[in-house]
């Protein structure tokens, strides 16, 4: 497949996605305070330039999820450089979704991903060395590596503890952005059925 057509098929997978996600009223509960942003990378990219990304990424209107801007290259920062670097250790991952971390959706998702035969892991920010966090940028190839020496391989799912001005997130991978928003809008109706339970 030539690279233009790759491209063009990526951004139509991250549209459909962001369509679906956009229909989906239970996933607002998973909407984080910094947003939600939703990745789909070019085979091989080594920038931020070739990972597609919703611009302005996504909040809530309406009680809808609701995309601020439309798919387009290099719109992502921090979701871009997770999922170069976790093709390093998974060629296969080309898309990912970060959504809101709490003591409940931890033991949710623990629960989806032994559901799901899906690998589950944690970032223990504490145990960062002080010259990795200080240098912008330098953090992500040492989370990632400590997922991978916890997990045995990288996780599908993984969240990411407190840590000094950071807020708590969740981050599902997958092979496109299709797949991964159907994994999260799971997760997000389970979770509105679990607080229905418990009130």
């Amino acid at each position: 497949m030539k690279k233009k057509d790759t491209a063009e098929r990526i951004l139509g997978n991250l549209a459909q996605a962001v369509n679906n996600l956009q229909g989906c009223r239970e996933f607002s509960r998973l909407m984080p305070e910094v947003r939600v942003n939703l990745v789909y990378a070019l085979p091989g990219a080594v920038s931020g330039r070739q990972v597609a990304a919703v611009d302005g990424r996504i909040t809530v209107v309406r009680g809808y999820p609701f995309a601020s801007g439309s798919p387009d290259w290099g719109a992502s920062d921090h979701m871009a450089r997770l999922i170069i670097e976790a093709r390093k250790y998974n060629p296969g991952v080309n898309a990912g979704i970060n959504f809101k971390c709490n003591s409940e959706i931890i033991i949710l998702v623990k629960k989806y991903a032994m559901e799901n035969n899906l690998v589950f892991g944690w970032i223990d920010r504490t145990r960062e060395p002080a010259d990795v966090s200080a240098r912008d940028g330098s953090s992500m190839p040492w989370k990632i590596k400590q997922l991978v020496d916890q997990a045995g391989r990288l996780p599908d799912i993984f969240y990411e503890g407190d840590g000094w001005g950071k807020e708590p997130l969740f981050v599902l991978l997958g092979i496109d952005a299709v797949s991964v928003v159907k994994k999260a809008t799971d997760i997000a109706r389970k979770y509105k059925q679990q607080k229905a339970k418990t009130g």
